[in-house]
């Protein structure tokens, strides 16, 4: 089963969702804030995807966070900031069944899709 992670709010996931009912592809959607998201899942996406791509240092959130929570990434640092705050993540994240992809682009989701 496909399974997009997101937040319903966000415009990005909206245009994700919307590529896959288009293209009559079957899918779950997985809200960060409603579902959750738990330490296993996020380690599985930064095993794949590598923390440094997850973390959105244009969102929100990231320039909500203060100075000292900004300074010093390590991994388990990061890890712990997109926990505490999932909206960190960079959105989507599509669960193929065969791989992670990160982001949404029409032409990456055909290639891998169809």
């Amino acid at each position: 089963m496909i399974v997009l992670y997101g937040i319903k709010t966000c415009d990005t996931c909206k245009k994700a969702r919307a590529w896959l009912e288009q293209n009559h592809i079957e899918h779950r959607f997985h809200d960060f804030r409603v579902d959750g998201l738990s330490e296993a899942q996020l380690q599985q996406f930064i095993d794949k995807l590598g923390w440094e791509k997850l973390l959105n240092k244009s969102s929100t959130s990231w320039r909500q966070l203060s100075p000292e929570q900004q300074a010093d990434l390590t991994e388990a640092k990061a890890k712990n900031l997109m926990l505490a705050t999932p909206t960190l993540i960079k959105r989507p994240v599509l669960d193929t069944g065969n791989g992670l992809l990160l982001g949404f682009k029409t032409d990456v989701y055909a290639a891998n899709l169809k």
